[in-house]
């Protein structure tokens, strides 16, 4: 305890009561705490700076060091600076999803392939700040994180949620009644059978030493530690988030970059079956994309033949490879949709015959008939076999057929059915293709994978289906090529189809469709590498195809991968002399013109070997121009020479075997050079066809080429079409990348001329060429530069970071490289939308940034930065960290050097002015090519500190590029000699490395136009890449843990400030013109100086954001409406101060001091070290609990929150109340992040987070008025100002500070579309904005998280400080509170779930308000309403009719409706944290209330507050509270009672009938902990009553009072409770022993006893409803026992007249009339002293005898002058003639005309002495006719002798 308070010991008393005389003499107790911004200026005479004006922060490096903290170790030293490991730079093996990675597999490889494949295969270079996941962006309020949090939470005992279940509580009531012996056995109106009940009952456990006389102090501290005990830690955990979109500090880490995949599928063929097997069939299937014309995926070969038909083709065949025997297949889909077709072809061995013949058998054959017809199969099966004898190489076109994949998917697809069997007819004739689906095979599953396309296209998540392809159409000879293909496709589609007309091959095809599972085994990519968890390699696998995107993909090349497809589409030999007719091409691809040189590079199809040399296309018998559909599969090799070229050899095969002729005859042949100039050679060719053998040295030309001397078919005519197709992550296919790969690899080589395209580039020509192609890259296609993109930014970073030397010069390409940065970078963000997260930054670029970057290795050739011994290149680490300090911090430097503004803290006019002169002193001519030729252009390798000759050649370039300066003889160590490659231009090379961020942020700042606005569109790329640059260097320089001042030169410092200057002001200027764009600079700028605060001087960034304050605070002035700029600043703020170590930067450690010169002047107020003295004695309290100039400046940010919050929730800031909840929500979430994170579990280290935001405390106390009224019960909305506006004013002049009324001056408010956000007072014109229930509810848990964590001695002080009106303010804030978490009960909870809410938009905002903020499915909506059930800001309740019209229309959209129903284990959970938020949030209250009662008592002044104490606490026992916080509430409230006893019997009595009301509640609670708590409290307020003044009339009679109205009232009353509560008090009078002697004891037991006996019969009244007798009975002895408490017993006594006068017993009505007049007489007569009013009830005697018992006698008869007692309307004299009147007029009816008389004698007397002649005539009148009437009657008296009921 002594060490927590140990740093709030040192605050000197004296200090803080001088400032409360100051204050108070000023102010005359004025509650503005915070908008007296000049309250410290008062007492120091410092400089004040209004709350709209930005305060200079304070220095903090050097704070640290000069103020180091008192101790060493321990939790609070962790606070003070940042862990060592904040940052880590961390090179991450990529994953590979192959078991090996995928390279070429030749060691020798130009530059470019080179680089492809480092960029493939490199580790990740990833900085990771080790803490950031606790920064607010990553709070844990998220839901499964809350629930984490929540985990074994105490369950709290309500008594509302313990309501007993009907039975059982019935047969308690019977037990009882056996228990208690009958009103009828006892005799009546005895008190016996009562005590009888009462003795036989037992009491609850009774509390130890309560009777004890402890001393206060100790009382204090028991029930301090026991509050203090098993409290749950953290408050937000048990409070939902408010409902935010995603938070806008939120950076998700982006995607690593893999692989693209579309929607996948896996097909598995099963079996094939024709009607007759004869022969060998082959299948291939492929995707078509029937709109798009295109075949969207490879072909993927399978072989079901069995192995009697495989046995048919040996000699042809060598052994099959395990990779092509793959009879399942994963096909990727990107876009889906109803036009894709899975088309299976078939093909058979070649024969005689076209294919209509060949087909015919498989036509009319049948299975059933094969007995029937087996000599014609014998004979066709030996045909077969010659022919796989003969042509077994050869293939014909056979049969296809086609699967509409959509129908698969949507048929049985959908998750919702159920049926296993779908036939998927479409409308077909009999005998007609069908395909049958059968779904039962797989269970269902859904894979989440991105889809795209329509839903009813989703591959994801249909049924497994098995589909039986019953039908194949014969292919036609002549319509074989894919335009045939996609007309047949399309017309399948239609319900009258051509092909339907057709005769089909029938056959059985099944096939298993179904979505692909996330990691298959056993599966080969399209290269055939065995993809990760491929357990066994003998195992069958399953191949994936590859896809051919029916449009682009935007997606970067991650592997590598070099495929090329060919595709023979027709050849035209109609005008060839000679036979040719049956014709095939063969293609070989070759490294040479030899025909050895073939490689083996052509992929096998099925059942063969992996890779052959060869590939055949498919013979159509006797047809001169045939059409193909063959697909060749060829791996290219990763480095092409001029020698590879593809050949085509045309065949003729003659099928009949004659004699002399051979096999195969060639007729013809050409080829396709691979590579033109360099660059790969694709797309559509229309070749001539050469008759012969092509001579030496054709490979280097085309065909087209007339070579002389060969003899061409039909004179050099094109006529052989043919496709190829690369997929290559190594050629470009894009000539302006292809170029500008081409040059840099160059520059990198030293090759020249470059031969590019058909030029040669020369040397000298060479930067020309090189900055045109630069800019030439804005011409390329988007395609290739995506899927090149993380290749080509590391070439332009890397031109940035080494210009290239070009013919003994350095070019700086710098400025070139950043703008076409800029324009591919926008290029990105316009095209690929979709690609963007919340803060509009483009996937690709951000994963790029996250992985990929990484500062360029230093040499070139060298290996790259990969993990070396140091983390990096070894090259670029030791000889970073050998080289000596960059020249920009030689010590010798002169100023001029840097042409920067070497004072951006001077202040100029404005901010414009600012920028300007920053630009302006930079001067523009930084931008040109640092060209500089000669010897002078060697200082940065001459020596470390350069000579003065070469400073000056530095200055007369009057320009500068950051970068080392090394020494030869550091090269020599490390490379182990001098350089001498090429002699001076390398070594000029290697030297003129420069600091990528530095040069960034120098072209960025001299940049303007277009650049710089595509800079700008797309700030955070530059930014984030800036950051990146910035970690890197510092890690290779090993100066991560170096002084954070020395870390970068000053002139980059100086850019930064430019930047971030002129991109402030950018806001500014346009934020109304171009909002998009403004919102995303405002939060990349907010996050770039999120990130700098971890690598940079953090006062130095201060200063950053300070000069961003700055610029808006000058314009706020002059908006008519500033709420959009005010926010774009809350987003600012809110970026910033999600920093993880945002408590750090707060300095939460420093002691808030005055200045100590008595009156500095203004500069010396500003500047650091004046403003704050060490001193510890002058700690100001007020300081701390304010937004005074202290504050602001050293806990700086938090100084930034509180005062925004302050502004925009001031009621006199217009325009600003729709920031309410913005800024709320930013406070909250600050809050609750502090709450969870782990570094602050610590009570000590939270009271140093929690002294961060003592202002809050004020700041909301000023919000009283705004709130929104929890304590209201009816349903209004909002609620009307508890104080009126004038008098608020008239307390402390104006509500607001002038210069802050100017800053929020403007347009008058806007018109709101809600109702009744506001409430017009009267008085003035003001208007109140009144905040929302979720907006006040934030604000409130916000303040009780700093009352629970905030130190208290500190709190106390604070609260010592205030005025009685400001902490009556701060009890009405708890008073709130108290209602605002109260408990709702579990029935709420279930009856909120039964409501159904719609996702549709519009209904969301309707329903906005009524139900507190939207409901998202995000978060459970009873969180978010919170027990607004009753009431809610719109005026809708639920309750209320315009509800009821809701609910009526929620029927109509049940089908949509996300019903909301919540299982009971959730409704359980809620009820749970519902309840523990409550009770901590009271006990956080109570807490405080506690500290409140300590000021007093220690200061022993404020008295008056402690009624506003016991205000709070009672109307927390009223509320619906748990037994835990009772039991802590009820010993408060005692110890509040023994130390102030006076304060309830004397001053506050109204709340002594509260509190006896709520104690007697309690007391009949099911709850036993609670009633023994109750009954001890009420036992001691009794004793404390009798204890001042001998009697304990005030309680006796309050109590009374409160048990008629708590039976009265109470529906579910259990008197068995209350009896138990009765006997404990019982119990203590008997235990009692200091009293035993006195009166006391037995007082209590009457008291009880009388209480007991009123109790009792109240309950058998219930009972009773139905008998008068008894009940009248019962109300006489109720009345009865009242006997202390005149009002009550007058109340019992006219009901009971009231129920004689409804069964017309007049005289009994009467008797109990007059005894009322007997019992106001009497205290009539006590009040004053009047000769003409009866002297009491003895005036009464004649008329009833029993009227004496109304005397009132006792020794606890209360007087009737204190307030609350005789109050009634009757105690007055008019009030007793109205009695008397009545009793005559019933006497009279009851025909006793005797009394009559009796009465008018007391009433005669009053009027006579009112001289009321009137009233008088009447009454003589009556006495006429009541005395006519006794003559009139024969017998005199006998009336009177009736028996009187008594009363």
């Amino acid at each position: 305890m002594a060490e927590r308070r140990a740093f709030a010991q040192k605050i000197s008393r004296t200090v803080a009561a001088e400032v409360r005389k100051q204050i108070s003499g000023q102010y005359s107790g004025s509650p503005q705490l915070l908008k007296n911004l000049n309250i410290v200026g008062n007492i120091s005479h410092h400089t004040t700076v209004p709350l709209t004006e930005a305060v200079d922060p304070v220095d903090l490096e050097d704070y640290l060091i000069t103020h180091p903290l008192a101790v060493d170790s321990g939790p609070l030293r962790d606070l003070v600076e940042f862990p060592p490991d904040d940052i880590e730079v961390v090179y991450s093996p990529r994953d590979c999803r192959t078991l090996v990675s995928a390279v070429p597999e030749e060691s020798e490889m130009d530059p470019h392939v080179r680089d492809c494949i480092r960029s493939y295969t490199e580790d990740w270079a990833i900085v990771i700040r080790k803490y950031h996941k606790l920064g607010t962006g990553f709070n844990p309020n998220t839901l499964d994180k809350q629930k984490e949090r929540q985990k074994g939470l105490p369950r709290q005992v309500f008594e509302s949620d313990e309501a007993p279940d009907g039975n059982s509580y019935q047969d308690e009531q019977d037990d009882l009644k056996r228990r208690s012996m009958s009103i009828d056995d006892t005799p009546r109106g005895s008190w016996a059978c009562s005590i009888f009940d009462l003795k036989n009952s037992l009491p609850d456990a009774l509390l130890p030493n309560l009777l004890d006389r402890t001393p206060n102090e100790e009382i204090d501290h028991q029930n301090d530690d026991q509050r203090k005990s098993n409290r749950h830690k953290e408050l937000f955990a048990l409070h939902p988030s408010p409902d935010e979109e995603e938070p806008i500090e939120r950076l998700s880490v982006p995607d690593v970059p893999k692989e693209h995949f579309g929607q996948r599928l896996l097909v598995k063929c099963l079996s094939l079956k024709f009607e007759i097997e004869i022969e060998p069939i082959f299948a291939s299937l492929a995707l078509y994309d029937v709109k798009e014309k295109k075949k969207i995926s490879e072909n993927f070969y399978f072989d079901l033949n069995s192995e009697q038909m495989k046995g048919l083709l040996r000699p042809h065949v060598p052994p099959a490879a395990i990779t092509t025997l793959a009879r399942s297949a994963i096909f990727s889909i990107t876009y889906p949709s109803q036009d894709v077709f899975l088309v299976i072809k078939l093909e058979k061995v070649l024969q005689q015959g076209d294919i209509g013949e060949c087909a015919e058998p498989y036509m009319i054959f049948k299975e059933a008939d094969a007995t029937k017809n087996k000599e014609k199969l014998e004979k066709l099966k030996s045909q077969a076999d010659q022919f796989c004898q003969r042509l077994g190489k050869y293939r014909m076109p056979f049969a296809w057929t086609a699967i509409h994949l959509m129908n698969i998917v949507s048929s049985a697809g959908s998750l919702e059915r159920d049926s296993t069997e779908v036939e998927i007819s479409t409308g077909e004739r009999k005998g007609s293709w069908s395909e049958r689906r059968n779904s039962s095979l797989v269970g269902r599953r859904s894979l989440e994978r991105t889809t795209s396309g329509d839903d009813a296209c989703n591959l994801t998540s249909f049924r497994p289906a098995t589909l039986t392809v019953a039908n194949f159409f014969k292919q036609e000879g002549d319509r074989l090529s894919d335009e045939d293909l996609y007309k047949f496709l399309a017309d399948m589609r239609r319900p009258s189809s051509v092909l339907r007309r057709l005769r089909p091959i029938t056959a059985q095809l099944k096939i298993d469709i179904s979505p692909a599972p996330e990691n298959p085994h056993y599966c080969l990519t399209p290269e055939l590498l065995q993809v990760k968890l491929y357990p066994d390699s003998r195992v069958r696998p399953t191949r994936e195809i590859l896809e051919f995107p029916a449009r682009d993909v935007y997606v970067p090349n991650t592997t590598y991968r070099n495929l090329l497809y060919i595709y023979p589409q027709s050849l035209n030999f109609a005008n060839r002399q000679g036979s040719a007719r049956n014709i095939t091409v063969k293609v070989q691809f070759m490294y040479g013109e030899d025909p050895s040189n073939a490689m083996p590079v052509i992929f096998g199809k099925s059942s063969c070997s992996e890779f052959s040399k060869e590939a055949y296309t498919a013979v159509v018998y006797h047809n001169r121009s045939p059409d193909f559909h063959e697909e060749v599969k060829v791996k290219l090799p990763a480095t092409l020479t001029d020698h590879h070229h593809l050949l085509f050899t045309f065949y003729h095969v003659s099928c009949q075997q004659k004699q002399n002729t051979p096999l195969e005859t060639p007729v013809g042949y050409t080829w396709i050079p691979m590579l033109q100039n360099g660059r790969l050679k694709t797309g559509q060719f229309c070749l001539p066809v050469s008759l012969e053998k092509p001579p030496q040295a054709y490979s280097v030309l085309s065909p087209e080429v007339p070579l002389p001397g060969m003899k061409w078919v039909d004179n050099h005519k094109g006529v052989f079409n043919v496709e190829v197709v690369a997929v290559s992550s190594i050629h470009t296919q894009d000539p302006y990348l292809d170029k500008f790969f081409a040059l840099v690899n160059a520059l990198d080589e030293h090759m020249f001329p470059v031969r590019i395209g058909d030029m040669r580039i020369m040397e000298n020509n060479l930067e020309n060429e090189l900055k045109s192609s630069i800019s030439a890259l804005n011409s390329s296609q988007l395609e290739p530069v995506v899927r090149f993109l993380h290749l080509l930014l590391d070439k332009l970073i890397l031109l940035v970071v080494r210009p290239p030397v070009i013919a003994g010069q350095i070019v700086n390409l710098g400025q070139a490289s950043f703008e076409a940065m800029a324009s591919i970078i926008n290029r990105l963000h316009k095209n690929l939308e979709g690609n963007h997260d919340q803060h509009g930054r483009n996937n690709l670029l951000a994963s790029y940034i996250y992985y990929v970057f990484r500062l360029p290795n230093t040499y070139p050739n060298s290996p790259s930065p990969g993990p070396g011994g140091l983390g990096g290149s070894v090259h670029y680490a030791t000889m970073a960290r050998s080289a000596v300090r960059p020249a920009s911090l030689n010590l010798n430097r002169s100023r001029s050097l840097s042409n920067s503004n070497p004072d951006i803290s001077g202040t100029p006019t404005s901010p414009d002015d600012e920028v300007r002169s920053i630009i302006g002193s930079k001067g523009l001519d930084r931008s040109n090519s640092w060209v500089n030729t000669g010897p002078k252009a060697a200082p940065w390798g001459s020596n470390p500190s350069p000579s003065a000759e070469s400073t000056q050649a530095m200055d007369r370039s009057c320009n500068r590029m950051s970068s080392h300066t090394e020494t030869s003889s550091f090269l020599q160590t490390l490379t182990g000699r001098l350089p001498t490659k090429k002699g001076k231009e390398d070594e000029l090379e290697k030297l003129s490395l420069l600091l990528f961020h530095e040069e960034l942020a120098l072209q960025w700042v001299v940049c303007s136009g277009g650049v710089r606005e595509s800079a700008l569109q797309q700030a955070w790329f530059f930014f984030e890449l800036m950051v990146k640059s910035m970690v890197h260097h510092l890690y290779f320089n090993d100066k991560l843990d170096a002084p954070r001042k020395t870390r970068f030169p000053e002139r980059f410092m100086d850019d930064i400030a430019a930047l971030v200057s002129t991109i402030a002001g950018d806001v500014v200027s346009r934020f109304q013109k171009d909002t998009e764009m403004v919102e995303r600079l405002n939060t990349s700028l907010a996050f770039f100086l999120n990130d700098l605060l971890s690598v940079m001087d953090r006062g130095f960034v201060f200063s950053l954001i300070k000069s961003c304050y700055k610029q808006v605070s000058s314009k706020l002035y002059s908006l008519p409406n500033p709420s959009v700029l005010v926010s774009l600043r809350l987003d600012f703020l809110r970026i910033i101060c999600s920093h993880e170590h945002y408590v750090t930067l707060n300095l939460p450690c420093s002691l808030l001091t005055p200045p100590a010169s008595p009156s500095p002047s203004v500069s010396s107020a500003t500047s650091q070290s004046s403003g704050f003295s060490t001193n510890v004695q002058d700690q100001k309290i007020a300081n701390m609990f304010e937004l005074s100039l202290p504050f602001r400046q050293q806990h700086y940010l938090a100084g930034l929150v509180l005062t925004e919050l302050a502004l925009i929730l001031d009621p006199d800031a217009e325009g600003l109340f729709g920031l309410h909840k913005k800024v709320i929500n930013m406070v909250h979430n600050l809050l609750s992040s502090h709450d969870s994170d782990p570094r602050y579990s610590d009570p000590q280290i939270k009271a140093r987070v929690a002294m961060l935001y003592l202002p809050l405390i004020g700041i909301i106390m000023e919000t009283v008025p705004q709130l929104y009224d929890f304590t209201e019960t009816h349903n209004q909305r909002g609620r009307p100002i508890c104080i009126a506006p004038d008098e608020y004013d008239s307390e402390g002049g104006s509500m607001i500070s002038q210069t802050v009324a100017m800053a929020i001056a403007g347009t008058s408010v806007p018109q709101l579309t809600r109702p009744g956000s506001f409430l017009l007072t009267s008085t003035s014109g003001r208007q109140h904005t009144s905040f929302s229930a979720e907006s006040s509810r934030s604000l409130l848990i916000c303040l009780l998280w700093v009352l629970k964590n905030a130190d208290e001695t500190v709190l106390q002080k604070w609260f010592t400080d205030l005025s009685v009106l400001q902490l009556n303010r701060l009890l009405d804030l708890l008073y709130l509170c108290v209602s605002c978490f109260e408990y709702k009960g579990k029935k709420v909870f279930e009856r909120m779930n039964s409501l159904t809410f719609k996702k549709s938009k519009d209904m969301r905002a309707k329903l906005e308000e009524a139900i507190l903020g939207s409901i998202g499915a995000r978060q459970e909506m009873v969180r978010r309403s919170r027990g607004q059930l009753e009431r809610s800001p719109s005026g809708s309740a639920f309750g209320s009719q315009e509800n009821l019209r809701w609910r009526k229309d929620m029927t109509h959209w049940r089908q949509n409706t996300e019903k909301l129903d919540k299982s009971r284990a959730e409704i359980e959970h809620e009820a749970l944290i519902d309840g523990n938020l409550a009770t901590e949030a009271n006990l956080i209250i109570l807490d405080t209330l506690e500290i409140v009662v300590q000021t007093v008592s220690v200061t022993e002044s404020k008295e008056s507050i402690l009624g506003g104490v016991l205000k709070v606490l009672l109307q927390s026992m009223a509320c619906n509270q748990s037994a835990v916080y009772l039991q802590h509430c009820f010993a408060t409230q005692r110890a509040l009672v023994s130390k102030f006893p006076e304060l309830l019997f004397e001053e506050e009595t109204e709340q002594c009938a509260d509190l006896c009301l709520r104690l007697l509640r309690h007391c009949s609670s099911s709850i036993s902990t609670i009633r023994s708590h109750a009954s001890a409290s009420l036992y001691l307020l009794m004793r404390q009553n009798f204890e001042i003044g001998n009697n304990f009339a005030r309680v006796k009679m309050q109590v009374t009072m409160s048990l008629s109205s708590l039976v009265g009232t109470s529906q579910n009353f259990n008197e068995e409770f209350l009896r138990r509560s009765l006997k404990t008090i019982l119990t203590y009078a008997e235990e009692d022993l200091e009293l035993r002697d006195t009166t006391f004891p037995d007082q209590v037991q009457d008291l009880v006893f009388n209480l007991h006996m009123i109790l009792s019969d109240t309950v058998k009244m219930k009972e009773h409803q139905e008998d008068p007798e008894m009940l009248i009975d019962l109300m006489y002895r109720i009345a009865k026992g009242y006997q202390t408490s005149p009002d009550l017993r007058l109340t019992w006594l006219q009901n009971m007249a009231g129920k004689h006068s409804e069964r017309s017993n007049h005289a009994e009505a009467a008797q109990c009339l007059v005894h009322s007049a007997a019992l106001v007489a009497e205290y009539l007569s006590m009040l004053e002293d009047r000769k003409y009013l009866p002297v009491g009830c003895v005036t009464f005697q004649n008329i009833s005898s029993n009227v004496l018992e109304e005397s009132a006698v006792s020794d606890d008869v209360v007087s009737p002058d204190e307030e609350g007692i005789c109050s009634g309307k009757y105690f007055t004299e008019s009030g007793l003639v109205g009695l008397l009147e009545q009793a005559a007029a019933s006497f009279s009816m009851a025909g006793m005309y005797e009394a009559v008389n009796e009465v008018y004698k007391v009433l005669i007397p009053i009027h006579e002495a009112n001289r009321d002649a009137k009233k008088l005539s009447t009454i003589h009148g009556k006495l006429q006719e009541a005395f006519s009437k006794i003559v009139h009657q024969s017998t005199g008296w006998e009336f009177l002798s009736c028996e009187y009921f008594p009363v």
